[in-house]
């Protein structure tokens, strides 16, 4: 026996895709109307008849239930809903960006300054800030100095910002999270 390549043997089935009409195969259904109203346990051959003799398709929307649950409505205009309301959903998203922002033990006020001002730009276009200062050498001992510069840092930024995680050791890392405030103006 030859190899057919137009077959597909492993082929499973998509589970955003229903069945319709002849492929549900189940012996028995429960039917909805398309109003809405339960025709009740039937025969899937004789939902198919009922379906065609509306003009419409039989769709099987509950696979797992027992008996499956089927549908007797428009699977296109179905189809075109579902498409539109996909893409009102995505539309609707706002997509939020951490930015990092990393800084020393050591670092002068100036520069503590330049890294919030970067910070600022950086909350005002709505994305989230993880603030990172790592520790080396003998300064893991001292990481209470670690966490105070982290502070001294969202003091500069607390107008416009919120915490939403504090300075928390990790390792050799102290780590904060900032969020943009909701009532901040925003450009």
């Amino acid at each position: 026996m030859a190899y057919n390549q137009n077959q597909n043997y492993n082929k499973r089935p998509n589970p955003n895709r229903h069945q319709i009409n002849r492929q549900i195969r189940d012996r028995e259904v429960r039917v909805i109307d398309a109003d809405g109203s339960q025709l009740g346990i039937m025969n899937s051959y004789k939902a198919n008849e009922l379906a065609e003799e509306k003009g419409l398709d039989l769709v099987k929307i509950s696979p797992n239930s027992v008996p499956p649950v089927c549908k007797i409505m428009d699977y296109g205009k179905f189809k075109f809903e579902q498409v539109k309301k996909e893409k009102e959903a995505k539309k609707n998203q706002k997509i939020i960006d951490m930015k990092e922002m990393r800084l020393s033990m050591n670092i002068d006020d100036n520069d503590l300054n330049t890294k919030a001002n970067q910070s600022k730009k950086f909350l005002e276009n709505g994305d989230k800030v993880k603030v990172s200062l790592k520790m080396r050498g003998r300064q893991n001992a001292h990481s209470k100095l670690g966490i105070d510069v982290m502070n001294s840092f969202y003091d500069i930024l607390k107008d416009m910002c919120v915490m939403e995680k504090n300075p928390t050791l990790d390792g050799k890392n102290i780590l904060m999270i900032l969020a943009p405030n909701k009532s901040a103006p925003s450009k």
